[in-house]
């Protein structure tokens, strides 16, 4: 039977469900990674789910989450960034100054380019030209009077269109140690060969279906395999995801289009500990940097 912390988070879950492709892309963009990004959307969801009980009334789920996520972003990046905070000022009449990032824009930035920017330059320009949240919210999931937002936006929109102009894509490769396991893997795992890959798993292995299950222990994480055993609509390639290796995984056996979610393996020797696999939040691909 059920308990009630199972239903409760299931529900909660349920609550969220539409909320989190859009949380992920704010939270991608304020930690510079598709990865990144995810776990931030994890601990978000994990201490809004803790607070909830605690909290009377909230008028604006929305922008509660984001205001966590924000937060939770800033502490995740903290120790990657130089700087970390900036005086907000009002400076109502500089967002007229300098032009919205396009979505076309938007389309061409890596997000490293985002992580050039202070956080609150980052969540305004983010939230306002990625997003589309009005002036309001945005002052309440930053804490920050409109004033100071809009002095956020001039200076993160001045930053990134002039990085934008410099910034040129630089070539990935894979580590040949990682490569060589990984491909390993991938062909085991493309034909089937499950069995294969139990014996690749550490005692201590532990799995995330990210959005859906997580599962800790060789003998709860060989479980998973089952369930790529039931349908053919799945093609995995080796590949990378932001400098990493990765299985991309294809709709189709040629490869035809981008590949439609992807899979990480973290390796301890030659054994697996972990597994991440996004089979079920489609949506990161949205944003990934990747090459095959």
């Amino acid at each position: 039977m059920e308990s009630t912390i199972e239903q409760a988070r299931r529900e909660f879950d349920t609550l969220v469900r539409e909320i989190r492709p859009e949380l992920h892309r704010f939270c991608a963009r304020m930690t510079g990674s598709v990865i990144d990004g995810e776990d931030v959307v994890q601990d978000t969801l994990a201490k809004a789910f803790y607070l909830l009980p605690q909290t009377r009334q909230i008028s604006n789920l929305r922008g509660w989450l984001f205001r966590i996520a924000h937060n939770k972003a800033i502490d995740l990046t903290r120790s990657h960034v130089r700087r970390f905070s900036e005086p907000l000022e009002d400076h109502n009449g500089l967002v007229a100054e300098v032009d919205p990032i396009s979505q076309t824009q938007l389309a061409r930035m890596g997000l490293a380019l985002f992580m050039r920017l202070t956080p609150v330059q980052r969540g305004a320009v983010i939230l306002k030209d990625v997003l589309d949240h009005s002036l309001e919210e945005i002052s309440e999931i930053l804490d920050a009077t409109i004033g100071s937002v809009k002095g956020a936006l001039h200076r993160g929109r001045a930053t990134l269109h002039r990085l934008a102009k410099d910034s040129t894509p630089q070539p990935t490769a894979l580590d040949p140690s990682e490569a060589a396991k990984l491909e390993d893997y991938v062909r085991h795992f493309a034909a089937r060969d499950f069995d294969q890959l139990r014996l690749l798993l550490a005692q201590d292995v532990r799995l995330d279906v990210v959005g859906i299950a997580q599962a800790h222990g060789k003998s709860q994480v060989g479980e998973y395999f089952h369930r790529y055993g039931g349908t053919d609509s799945w093609h995995p390639h080796l590949g990378w995801i932001e400098g990493q290796p990765a299985i991309l995984v294809y709709a189709t056996p040629d490869k035809t289009g981008d590949p439609v979610y992807f899979i990480l393996i973290r390796w301890n020797g030659n054994q697996v500990y972990e597994i991440k696999d996004f089979r079920y939040s489609r949506y990161v691909m949205n944003d990934a940097e990747w090459s095959s």
